[in-house]
C-alpha cells in the first residue's frame, strides 16, 4: 500500500487517522505541524500527504504552498474543522492544489475513500505517462 504523511496538531485526531490508515494497510508518518511535516519530507519519500489547515508554527495552506514548490506532483488531502472560515480555507487549499478536501468532523471511512480516490488517480496518471513514452 502507500506511505502517507499525516500532518495534524490534535493528538486525538492524529491517532485516529493513523489507526484508520494503518488498519487499511498503509504506512504512516506523523507530524505535529507544517514545519514538522516539511522536515519529515526531507528525510522520507511519501505517496500522499494528509494535512490539517489550522495548526501552530506553519498552517496547512503554507504547508501546501511549500509542498507545491518542493514536490509539485505529491498528492494532498486537506482537512479542517466545520465552520465558515474552515470552508473558505478548504476552498483555498483546493486552489493551491489539494486533490481532495474533507471537513471535520468526517467519518474515517470518508477519509479512506478520499485516500483511495487520490492514490488511484495518481496511479492512473502514472500509467498514462508511462504509456505515452
Amino acid at each position: 500500500m502507500a506511505k502517507i504523511l499525516v500532518i495534524e496538531d490534535d493528538p486525538n485526531m492524529r491517532m485516529a487517522i493513523e489507526h484508520s490508515l494503518t488498519g487499511a494497510g498503509h504506512a504512516v508518518l506523523l507530524a505535529i505541524d507544517g514545519k514538522d511535516g516539511i522536515n519529515a519530507l526531507r528525510q522520507n519519500a511519501v505517496d500522499l500527504v494528509v494535512t490539517d489547515l489550522f495548526m501552530p508554527e506553519q498552517d496547512g495552506l503554507e504547508t501546501i504552498a511549500a509542498l507545491r514548490k518542493q514536490h509539485p506532483n505529491l498528492p494532498v488531502i486537506a482537512i479542517s474543522g466545520g465552520n465558515l472560515v474552515s470552508e473558505e480555507m478548504l476552498t483555498v487549499a483546493k486552489e493551491l492544489g489539494a486533490q481532495q478536501v474533507l471537513q471535520k468532523p468526517f467519518g474515517l471511512d470518508g477519509l479512506l475513500t478520499a485516500v483511495e480516490k487520490v492514490l488511484g488517480s495518481v496511479l492512473i496518471g502514472t500509467r498514462a505517462q508511462s504509456a505515452d513514452k
